[in-house]
């Protein structure tokens, strides 16, 4: 049985901090023990069974075995290193892609300090967050979608048939990360 603070919701701190939205985190049950000695295990033992289970009823291939005199036509990545893979592949400048591609994370390691608020706040009330986060993930989908097609149409996805759009498009993105 663990302890728990009843909120005293006469309290005019306590009620302003609700009428906010930030009094959740004042009150109410611990996590030690309740939490984290009653529900982890379980739902850990539940992913290790789930993961086993899986494993056993569907095993995944290895992959398909090498021929040493056949090389493929183009030289992917795995999936997740598709965003990267794009950015080499079509920043002219190896170096610049390189810096591009370590701007990533120290970009969104600055995130925290560019907003002032409580960090147990809200996240939809963290507006500079929430839009570098669901900009950051179109543009990670956009990268890795390009990623999988060809080099002509990685940039606009194939959805535009047109050379001289896709050539624009090309030079566009070439000038601009050229001034960055």
């Amino acid at each position: 049985m663990g302890v728990t603070k009843k909120p005293d919701l006469n309290d005019p701190v306590l009620r302003a901090k609700l009428a906010k939205g930030m009094g959740h985190n004042y009150y109410g049950e611990p996590a030690w023990p309740n939490d984290l000695s009653y529900i982890f295990p379980v739902v850990i033992l539940g992913t290790i069974a789930c993961t086993i289970g899986l494993a056993v009823l569907e095993p995944s291939m290895i992959g398909e075995p090498a021929n040493p005199f056949a090389t493929p036509l183009e030289i992917l990545p795995e999936w997740y290193l598709f965003p990267v893979f794009q950015i080499l592949r079509t920043v002219p400048n190896k170096l610049l892609g390189v810096l591009l591609m370590a701007s990533v994370p120290a970009g969104s390691l600055t995130v925290p300090f560019l907003e002032n608020v409580n960090q147990f706040q809200n996240p939809f009330r963290r507006p500079v967050a929430t839009t570098v986060s669901l900009i950051g993930t179109a543009v990670a989908l956009w990268l890795g979608i390009g990623a999988a097609l060809p080099i002509d149409e990685s940039l606009t996805l194939g959805l535009f048939q047109s050379n001289l759009i896709q050539l624009s498009n090309i030079k566009i993105f070439q000038i601009f990360f050229s001034y960055i």
